[in-house]
């Protein structure tokens, strides 16, 4: 099972559905979660979009010590740059519709995705600077970080929306992230 935290985004739902559509099983639970309180069914965690990375910043601890793979979906993305210690601060221009996305690195994700595809944005703030120990896998013309991977554990951060239907290859990415997490369709 996937679960996803919900930070309070507005796409939460559409990030189940897209799972639910690819035959993966998930769960929506409130980003208040403790470690704890994941159980051994999970294979992997999403961190859904939001508007407030304060607010949202209560899952960091999952962040730094999850055991299963992490997929952080725009604000989800920018929560793992916090918590590894990165800068995060105002886009030079509000995305708020598609973007052409260039994929610098093919790695797990973006496996047989185009170099260059069309994605749905929505976002004031970005990934300024990744945290050490993270590499860029993908950048757009107005925003330098839209794709990063740890290094040696499987945590990965998009600033776009893959689980929405603008995106061009979503749901392979989405199926690329079932993957990693040893869940197949």
């Amino acid at each position: 099972m996937i679960l996803i935290i919900n930070n309070g985004g507005q796409y939460v739902h559409r990030i189940h559905r897209s799972l639910k559509y690819l035959g993966m099983p998930s769960k929506i639970v409130p980003n208040s979660i403790s470690p704890e309180d994941i159980g051994e069914e999970v294979k992997g965690i999403i961190l859904s979009g939001g508007p407030d990375i304060e607010k949202a910043s209560k899952c960091i601890d999952i962040i730094l010590n999850s055991k299963v793979p992490i997929l952080g979906i725009c604000l989800g993305h920018q929560l793992i740059c916090k918590a590894y210690g990165g800068i995060i601060g105002k886009a030079k221009m509000e995305e708020y519709a598609y973007t052409k996305i260039y994929v610098k690195e093919e790695n797990d994700i973006f496996k047989n995705i185009p170099r260059e595809f069309t994605a749905w944005a929505s976002h004031r703030d970005e990934v300024k600077v990744p945290p050490k120990g993270f590499k860029v896998l993908a950048y757009s013309d107005i925003c330098n970080v839209e794709a990063m991977k740890h290094e040696e554990r499987p945590i990965y951060g998009v600033q776009f929306h893959p689980e929405v239907s603008h995106t061009e290859y979503g749901p392979e990415i989405l199926k690329n992230f079932c993957n990693v997490c040893g869940m197949k369709s």
